[in-house]
């Protein structure tokens, strides 16, 4: 599989970043591209973050990575192919069909970062559905013996549902392998980006075109992708570097808005990670965040600093 990539040059979406532009082979919509964005520490120690954002996401999080900077660590997040930066006019925005689709894009950031970038140790720092790539990639991925560390924030593992809606899950996901496109009408609720938008009642700015409040519609294919990468986590895997795995210390599920979705994932079920994160690898550590939202870097400041004092904590021991 071959692929190519552009030259950096000034970030359209975040002031004091650069982007480069990865080009992919085709798929089944056409041409595909993927995006790597960086933002260097001031002082290089040879050690990198590769950043793998969620569903209905993109790269936006800037306070991130200068937290990751002042570290020491240069900081490079890739917007997978059809999320954000990297979405295009022929595409179906976030729509995949195997999640291991987005393997040729994390294969050649970590070749472009351990290579022509010259970093030595490597965290890849997945989030939700992310952090469901990030672990498979981990476990099977071409490139998984140049990740040193893995830091999962708020992992998508299994389906939030109610009983029925779970029980029809498996269903719909088979009906995805003969009508992909069959639409299921939006996957999150449009209360967790009301939570986190400054325009509403959270503290951030994004792109509303690329992260929209009422989201994207999800389809019975992509359902499919999602299912049969949870079961492969939900059965076990065999990472063999060090893993943090860090979640709310609590879910809420509100059909109208309530405050303590700002103090808890208001996406996923915590207790998803806390049943199948032990099974990741050798080498997991399992942190719950009192009060963290489900983006836990996006939760109130004294809640961020306390995700930040962990990882940070967490990492000091990891890289010896």
């Amino acid at each position: 599989m071959e692929t190519s990539s552009g030259t950096w040059a000034p970030d359209e979406a975040l002031d004091g970043f650069e982007a480069l532009t990865i080009t992919l082979p085709a798929d089944y919509e056409g041409p595909v591209e993927a995006t790597l964005v960086r933002r260097r520490a001031p002082v290089g120690q040879g050690r990198a973050v590769l950043y793998l954002h969620g569903f209905i996401d993109y790269f936006f999080q800037a306070h991130l990575a200068e937290a990751y900077n002042a570290h020491g660590y240069d900081f490079y997040a890739l917007d997978l192919r059809k999320h954000g930066r990297s979405l295009r006019p022929h595409q179906t925005p976030n729509y995949c069909l195997d999640l291991r689709e987005y393997y040729a894009e994390i294969d050649a950031a970590i070749e472009l970062i351990c290579g022509a970038e010259g970093q030595r140790w490597l965290l890849v720092n997945g989030h939700s559905t992310g952090g469901l790539i990030a672990a498979l990639y981990a476990h099977e991925g071409a490139r998984r013996a140049q990740i040193s560390a893995l830091f999962l924030n708020s992992p998508f593992f299994d389906l939030n549902l109610e009983p029925i809606a779970r029980r029809f899950a498996p269903v719909v996901a088979g009906v995805g392998a003969r009508v992909p496109k069959l639409a299921l009408g939006g996957a999150v609720s449009p209360l967790y980006a009301q939570s986190i938008h400054r325009d509403y009642r959270g503290e951030w700015q994004f792109n509303l075109a690329w992260k929209p409040i009422a989201g994207f519609p999800a389809y019975a294919g992509w359902l499919r992708a999602i299912t049969a990468g949870q079961r492969r986590v939900q059965a076990g895997l065999n990472i063999a570097c060090p893993i943090l795995l860090m979640h709310s210390a609590r879910s809420v599920r509100a059909k109208a808005w309530s405050d303590e979705m700002l103090r808890a994932d208001a996406v996923l079920d915590v207790n998803h990670m806390r049943r199948y994160g032990p099974g990741l690898g050798r080498d997991v550590t399992m942190v719950a965040i009192e009060g963290g939202m489900h983006d836990l870097t996006l939760s109130a400041p004294p809640v961020r600093e306390q995700v930040f004092r962990e990882l940070f904590s967490w990492l000091e021991k990891v890289t010896g």
